[in-house]
């Protein structure tokens, strides 16, 4: 099982979320300790991380090199669900990306 992405608020409500049975992260993503992808590097498969707004400029950033990657549709559409839920977090108050691990 990947990750499970999850958009919340400060109160850890739910508002969005996306799951990833096929591990199509794991295999896009960098390596976790990748230095030259600070905030991907730093997730960890088999724990929970969470970013706040702030982090989200450079998430996306970071998201858009790993989206070059994709080949299949269903790689584009999670990458894409994923970007969706990071750019709300950068353009709202109080919400919150988690990456859910195994």
């Amino acid at each position: 099982m990947g990750f499970e992405v999850r958009l919340q608020d400060e109160f850890g409500a739910q508002l969005d979320t996306v799951a990833d049975p096929k591990n199509i992260l794991d295999r896009l993503f960098p390596e976790p300790g990748n230095h030259e992808y600070p905030m991907l590097g730093s997730l960890d498969p088999y724990a929970d991380t969470v970013f706040n707004g702030l982090q989200m400029g450079w998430f996306l950033a970071e998201l858009v090199k790993v989206s070059a990657k994709a080949q299949m549709p269903e790689e584009r559409e999670l990458l894409s669900k994923v970007e969706s839920m990071a750019k709300r977090a950068r353009d709202e108050t109080h919400l919150y990306l988690k990456f859910v691990g195994d």
